[in-house]
């Protein structure tokens, strides 16, 4: 069954397994980082270089950052897998956006076709949802029984391979609560989880790209037998926020809600080098919270000093 590589949450996989295919989105870790070109982002050139080496037949890159859209044209050659840019609207007010990423979701289709998959009828595509639905489900309510780096781990595994195991309890660590934010990370950084957790801490939000942030919300039962795709493309659209979107308002509200739901006393948030979004937004975040928050760059060493020295006053000051 062809594979098809992706790094954004906007790429719904129901979409590509309705087609027949496999959808698998990948996190590269920093031995991905090889082809690292001066300003370009280390994560966008990780990506790039882990979808050209994986046996896949297809790759999918978004609009959603000016990095991300524009590594394609780094692609080398006409080997597969072969590049697609779904384009995701950056407004989002409007009943135009969204149909303008629904419209996007057809072409990706027409795409997903000429890879060798198949148009999925209204049925088809709505049990295919339906199944992913309950397995976000899932894992969701594992989240309680696992510390912060186990969830990570079983969120990409579901991510990759769609798999959602019954966890083994991995209990959070009593620690100073805080939430991790910013966008996607390399399996390298996972290292943080720990790092947090050494020096008196515990991650009790991800709002990272590949987090708790990143999952659509459950979809409209009635909506999704009666209009499958538009349902599937309400629920990516408007129901993941992200630092990209015009105006970002839906960012600081689910940060808002969540971190009073959590508890989380202190913000970690991690960017990449040359990930202008999130550097630009860290003053406004830390108001907005009025919460403590340690600014950490990820230049493929998470466990670098820089990181660790962060951490350490923040959970400090925390305690």
């Amino acid at each position: 069954m062809p594979l098809i590589s992706y790094s954004s949450p906007f790429v719904p996989p129901e979409w590509i397994a309705a087609h027949g295919l496999t959808p698998c989105r990948n996190t590269p870790d920093a031995a991905d980082q090889r082809d690292a070109v001066t300003g370009a982002c280390p994560y966008a050139m990780a990506f790039l270089t882990a979808a050209q080496a994986a046996r896949a037949d297809g790759a999918i890159f978004c609009t959603t950052c000016d990095q991300m859209r524009r590594v394609p044209e780094r692609w080398h050659g006409s080997a597969t897998p072969r590049p697609f840019l779904l384009n995701v609207p950056h407004t989002w007010q409007t009943p135009a956006a969204l149909s303008l990423y629904r419209d996007e979701l057809g072409r990706l289709g027409r795409f997903l076709v000429r890879l060798g998959g198949v148009p999925p009828s209204d049925t088809r595509l709505a049990d295919v949802m339906a199944d992913y639905d309950a397995r976000r489900r899932r894992l969701r309510n594992a989240r309680g029984a696992l510390n912060g780096r186990a969830a990570a781990e079983a969120m990409i595994r579901f991510h990759r391979d769609g798999v959602v195991e019954e966890p083994a309890p991995r209990p959070p660590k009593t620690g100073v609560p805080v939430a991790l934010l910013g966008g996607p990370l390399t399996t390298d950084a996972l290292r943080l989880f720990d790092l947090i957790e050494e020096r008196g801490g515990t991650v009790v939000l991800d709002g990272t790209e590949g987090g708790e942030r990143g999952l659509p919300p459950p979809f409209d039962q009635r909506r999704l037998r009666e209009a499958p795709l538009a349902e599937l493309a309400a629920a990516y659209f408007t129901g993941i926020p992200d630092i990209f979107q015009r105006p970002n308002s839906r960012l600081f509200a689910w940060l808002k809600k969540e971190i009073v739901r959590s508890g989380a006393r202190g913000i970690v948030l991690v960017r990449h080098l040359w990930c202008d979004l999130w550097h630009a937004e860290a003053a406004r975040l830390r108001e907005w919270l009025d919460l403590p928050l340690a600014d950490i760059l990820l230049d493929g060493a998470a466990s670098s000093a820089h990181a660790a020295s962060r951490l350490e006053a923040l959970l400090e000051a925390l305690r």
